[in-house]
């Protein structure tokens, strides 16, 4: 294994930094930041902010302004080796005189899978990975598990009172949480490639399920909201409403769905709104469709107890995001998930803490299966939000 400097760390940590500056933005393609150093003094800068535009190695090459020649750049992710919407970055390093390369980890893309430390060995660049490798991964938890498995990476989020329930029985909600937790959502929803409902959350809320940059806490928050997270829908008879909020512009929205009238399919056939037929309506059906169809890296869900219930007992979410406010609502108030077939310890889903915060009166907790090792969770850092107003389903 290369031995790295406390340098080569230090080097690394501040490509970290730069990648979260792609956070909300880089969809479909991995958040990633690259510095380049000469003579112990740091000459380009660079982030990938945007699908089509320069990667993170082009955009630190452009910043050291031809002075790279015989420059070590340190780099987040593995230099990509193929043609995709830019040039190869691997390439453009080897063409500016790079000398030196340290990754943090090798691209888990097929295409590039090493092929691009290969390219840069080939061409007699030093070259080396695995430095800060965890939190390198924690960059991009949607963008491994899509080129890896085929999935995107799925987080529920839910709100609940004290006492475990997420409304009251007649389905009234809000408000739940406080306004610093609302804010927060709006970070979450900003940072996912698809934000997935049912049509009971759809019918009872009527909600948008849009970034809003009044309650984005980013100074860039107009400019993050030309990029809407794609809206989902499962509604197994298209019993929408095209007049739906969460039909409507701005973004789009895919409804999928088993059966249906052809003049209802005719009144939801908008701009707008993609439909997909499916014969069984499976939520491992409907996340291998979203992966391969739209690229999708990081999946929200924002839905009732049924189905967040149905992924959840399907082995299919990675991390369940749960808010926590001090208030009871009594034992007739709906419940966080709907699970059946659990009559026993032994049958017990059990979870693991990976992350906690405090946020105004509320508490946020972030869970990931008992199964998953703890210090290569992928866990994107996400600031704390403010804002003044909250819901259970964020709207």
């Amino acid at each position: 294994m290369s031995q790295f400097s406390r340098e080569d760390n230090d080097y690394m940590a501040r490509a970290i930094e730069l990648a979260k500056e792609g956070l909300y933005t880089t969809h479909p393609n991995p958040r990633v930041g690259c510095v380049l150093v000469k003579n112990g003094e740091i000459i380009g800068e660079g982030f990938h902010l945007k699908t089509g535009e320069g990667h993170a190695e082009v955009n630190a090459l452009k910043a050291a302004a031809g002075k790279a020649r015989g420059a070590t750049a340190y780099v987040t992710l593995e230099p990509c080796s193929h043609q995709g919407r830019t040039p190869p970055c691997a390439e453009g390093l080897i063409a500016a005189g790079i000398n030196r390369v340290v990754a943090a980890m090798e691209d888990p893309n097929p295409l590039v899978a090493g092929r691009g430390h290969r390219l840069l060995q080939q061409a007699g660049v030093d070259t080396s990975w695995g430095l800060l490798e965890s939190d390198a991964r924690a960059l991009n938890p949607g963008f491994i598990k899509r080129m890896s498995t085929g999935l995107p990476f799925v987080r529920i989020k839910q709100a609940m009172s004290l006492d475990g329930r997420t409304a009251m029985a007649s389905g009234e909600s809000q408000w739940i949480t406080g306004s610093t937790a609302r804010g927060d959502v709006q970070l979450l929803r900003a940072s996912s490639s698809a934000i997935l409902t049912g049509i009971g959350t759809v019918v009872q809320d009527n909600p948008a399920m849009t970034i809003r940059p009044e309650q984005l806490p980013l100074a860039n928050a107009a400019e993050l909201c030309n990029r809407q997270p794609l809206r989902v829908i499962m509604d197994s008879s298209l019993q929408i409403s095209p007049a739906a909020k969460i039909l409507q512009p701005p973004g789009k929205a895919v409804i999928f769905y088993r059966h249906a009238d052809e003049s209802k399919v005719q009144q939801l056939n908008q701009s707008n709104v993609t439909l997909v037929q499916l014969a069984e309506l499976a939520p491992i059906t409907v996340l291998k469709w979203l992966a391969e169809q739209r690229e999708c890296n990081e999946l929200l869900i924002e839905a009732g107890a049924k189905l967040s219930g149905a992924f959840t007992q399907a082995g299919l979410v990675d991390e369940w995001i749960i808010y926590i406010a001090p208030k009871l609502l009594g034992s007739q108030a709906r419940p966080l998930f709907h699970l059946p077939g659990i009559e026993q310890m032994s049958q017990q889903i059990a979870l693991q803490q990976v992350d906690l915060k405090t946020l105004g009166e509320d508490i946020r907790i972030c869970y990931q299966p008992a199964s998953s090792p703890t210090p290569d969770s992928p866990q994107p850092e996400r600031p704390v939000a403010e804002s003044n107003s909250s819901q259970r389903k964020e709207c």
